[in-house]
């Protein structure tokens, strides 16, 4: 495959010159769990942590043919690889699972010969496994001096292996461990205290020392050491571009008053759901002490989070600390302290200020780390890509980089339909934009709203003249509790069973080719499972869009669907669109009417594009009995393959077309 560069807004090849739309899926959502029983639906108390294996995902080798080929066919030309820390260094600090690396650069290397371009990134949610969601090896949290058994039992964070009740035969546990919670760990004091560590430990914890290094430069050293041994391994194929900086990372408590909860004036509302903690909260509970939090909850009539009730925390007294009487790192540091059992803060600027400088997590810490991680990538391959993110965004912030990135960079933030991943419920005719708290009516609306999000991500790429990547986007698959697979198990196979889940995606999708920016949408999970409590093998989450229990042999060989439904795909229709993949020119604007099945698609071309091939993706699902091309504009060569369509320019100037189905 040639190799790409990055040219202003676009991908681009080094030789032919075309640009290139990266559109592209996350491979994949099990990834984060070790194979190949690890997944969230089994019970785990974690004392294996440092035994597990991660051989086998996203997909043991004997199946990666079966799966690049269905993604092929679907139309994708990226994939967004996920690896974790823990899969390469969960052993022990600087001992590296090489039967691991091994396996990974095979998916790597296949995934080059499927016509994949590739960018790895280093996954995580909420730190790891233990904390309740993915990413850091175990030793982690223990070196830090944590204790793994009391993690969950002292409400220091919420983990779903803990909470949930596997003898219950209900599959969905609101009490015990709500839908889309896992989230809220970020502002659980295990997950606060190892991110203020991670990024910034030098300024707030600097005496505390592990194996010689401060605990920031520990922790971080060891992560991008895993970077690199991966990176070593791929670093002679052309068709991986790249790494991701950290997924999804969180600034901890930094910036944050030791006493704020994040409630607005009238303490009972908020920007963010579930318990609203303060650091001092956060620090003191940990501690073996019992407290009382506000729990947030959304109403989408009053356009935010709203007091439900106040819940009592750690009500057992149990520490998080493997020796309770050393306190926690910043108790050390002379942030706060106990007083007959109660917490007094001395500082409560502690995480605001160093000195005289108040500090600025993105300038300060974050896009720092994002130069760090470049810098390591690029001395094994000076014309690697960093896919930059930035923290994950609470409602109303800003996507704009405030400092210079790296040369090679790409804006590779995140977006979602936030009611819809949070309700798992596609709101249509009407909707809440979460952000200006107004009433969305119909298509139209909800495609602006789209488009006027993702457009704010674009204009933070536009800053600094680097492609925007939206690293994520989807939609939940078991909306209404699942009501579309209650039908497929009742035999229904065609399209109208996702007609909501086609009609979310097709509006995403037109807001990003309006906006002409590349993607990767959340997710392909090879072991999905129409199973409320498995999903993607992930805290209930299930968001792909693949399904083992949608394959149908019988019925795709029947129908001749080789692209179709019974092949494993969920909503393909929604997602496998016409698309332009190579450009000889500038593309003007690229659009697909999902009802009439009409692709518009006009770019310019110059003397250097002249004899250039431009490729348009053909979905079979879409164009069953094949195509027809009206040509409005410019002197252009047609050839048609099964799944594309060349264009060769013969004329300088506007090139306009319109590709309908054959009647």
């Amino acid at each position: 495959m040639e190799k790409l560069l990055i040219n202003g807004t676009w991908f681009r090849e080094i030789t032919n010159g075309r640009k290139v739309l990266l559109r592209g899926i996350n491979l994949g959502g099990d990834t984060k769990v070790p194979f190949p029983n690890g997944g969230t639906q089994y019970p785990d108390n974690f004392q294996n942590h440092r035994e597990v294996s991660f051989i086998g995902r996203p997909f043991p080798l004997a199946e990666a043919e079966e799966h690049f080929l269905r993604l092929q066919n679907w139309g994708f030309n990226c994939l967004r690889l996920l690896s974790t820390w823990e899969a390469v260094e969960h052993a022990a600090p600087g001992k590296y699972d090489l039967e691991y690396l091994d396996y990974f650069t095979a998916i790597v290397e296949l995934a080059g010969k499927f016509g994949f371009y590739v960018f790895i990134d280093f996954h995580q949610d909420v730190w790891s496994r233990m904390t309740g969601g993915d990413g850091a090896p175990g030793w982690t949290l223990e070196k830090v001096g944590m204790d793994l058994s009391k993690i969950s039992s002292c409400d220091s964070a919420l983990v779903m292996q803990s909470k949930y009740d596997y003898s219950d035969p209900c599959k969905r546990q609101e009490k015990n461990y709500p839908t889309m919670s896992w989230s809220q760990n970020y502002r659980y004091p295990a997950n606060a205290i190892m991110w203020t560590l991670f990024f910034a430990g030098r300024d707030f914890a600097p005496k505390f020392i592990i194996d010689g290094q401060n605990v920031q430069d520990y922790l971080q050293s060891h992560y991008i050491n895993s970077i690199k041994e991966i990176a070593n391994r791929v670093k002679d194929f052309d068709h991986v571009l790249g790494f991701d900086s950290l997924n999804e990372p969180s600034r901890g408590w930094i910036g944050s008053k030791m006493n704020h909860r994040g409630l607005h004036s009238n303490q009972t509302s908020s920007d963010l759901p579930g318990l609203a903690w303060s650091p001092i909260d956060g620090l003191f509970t940990s501690n073996g002490y019992t407290i009382e939090l506000p729990f947030m909850e959304l109403s989408i009539l009053k356009g935010g989070f709203i007091k439900k009730e106040d819940r009592i925390i750690n009500p057992n007294r149990i520490s998080l600390w493997s020796n309770p009487e050393l306190g926690d790192p910043f108790q050390m540091e002379g942030a706060w302290e106990l007083k007959d059992d109660m917490p007094f803060i001395l500082n409560n600027d502690f995480f605001c200020k160093i000195g005289d400088h108040r500090v600025h997590f993105d300038n300060d810490y974050m896009i720092p780390f994002i130069h760090k991680v470049s810098d390591a990538i690029t001395s094994i391959r000076p014309d690697w890509i960093l896919f930059a993110e930035k923290e994950a965004l609470g409602f109303g912030e800003s996507h704009s980089f405030q400092k210079a990135l790296p040369k090679n960079a790409v804006n590779a933030s995140h977006w979602y339909d936030l009611t819809t991943l949070v309700f798992k419920r596609y709101n249509y005719p009407i909707t809440v934009d979460p952000f200006t708290k107004k009433f969305v009516f119909g298509k139209k609306g909800i495609e602006e709203m789209y488009k006027t999000q993702m457009g704010k991500i674009k204009a933070a790429s536009d800053e600094h003249n680097i492609p925007t990547l939206l690293g994520e986007f989807g939609i939940p698959f078991d909306l209404q509790s699942g009501k579309a697979y209650r039908k497929w198990a009742k035999g229904q196979r065609e399209a109208k069973i996702w007609k909501q889940h086609n009609l979310a995606l097709n509006l995403m999708y037109n807001a990003i080719d309006a906006l002409q920016l590349h993607s990767t949408i959340w997710n392909y999970t090879a072991g999905n499972r129409n199973d409320l409590m498995i999903g993607d093998q992930w805290n209930q989450e299930d968001l792909s869009i693949f399904s083992s229990d949608q394959i149908d042999e019988e019925y795709a060989n029947t129908t001749k669907q080789k692209y179709g439904y019974g092949s494993g795909g969920r909503a393909i229709e929604g997602f496998s669109r016409p698309y332009p993949r190579f450009i000889a020119g500038e593309p003007i604007s690229f659009s697909f009417n999902f009802k009439s099945k009409v692709f518009q698609f006009t770019f310019i071309t110059s003397e250097d594009d002249l004899g250039k091939s431009t490729e348009i993706f053909i979905p079979r699902i879409h164009y069953s009995n094949g195509i027809q091309v009206d040509i409005e504009s410019g002197e252009l060569e047609l050839i048609t393959h099964e799944t594309c369509i060349e264009i060769i320019s013969k004329s300088v100037g506007k090139c306009s077309l319109l590709i309908k189905p054959r009647i």
